[in-house]
């Protein structure tokens, strides 16, 4: 059975705004950073969620403990207020986040490294090329 919640928390991260979605499903939490530039307004964030949700990249997932327990309304009214007066992320987001950051280096990586093999490939034949010109006195 599939059991998930997104929540979307969006700050200011001089000079912009950013916005980070924490995707939880089945125990197991992955994240998501998006850069929105000016302060966004509510229906603007809502017209980016209906919009770019299906194209977020959600870096890979890492185990959260789950935790369902009656909490007292009051209780929750407390940590909406608290959670909306500190901007920052938890550490389980920044753990998601960062592990896709080195998945992106890796493959920026893989593929540079290619790419540079091809450009000295492509060297050696041209200079191979040049040398046999000479050779032949042409």
């Amino acid at each position: 059975m599939k059991n998930g919640a997104v929540k979307l928390t969006v700050f200011f991260e001089d000079p912009f705004w950013v916005g980070v979605f924490e995707r939880t499903e089945d125990g197991r939490l992955s994240a998501c950073q998006t850069t929105f530039g000016a302060e966004p307004k509510d229906c603007e964030v809502w017209a980016y969620v209906l919009k770019y949700y299906s194209r977020l990249r959600f870096s890979p997932s890492v185990a959260v403990p789950v935790r369902r327990t009656a909490v007292n309304p009051k209780r929750i009214q407390r940590q909406l207020r608290k959670q909306a007066d500190c901007s920052g992320l938890g550490t389980r987001s920044q753990q998601a986040l960062q592990l896709q950051r080195e998945q992106n280096k890796q493959e920026r990586r893989t593929r540079s490294r290619a790419q540079r093999e091809l450009e000295e490939q492509r060297q050696f034949a041209l200079k191979q090329k040049k040398r046999k010109e000479k050779h032949r006195g042409r």
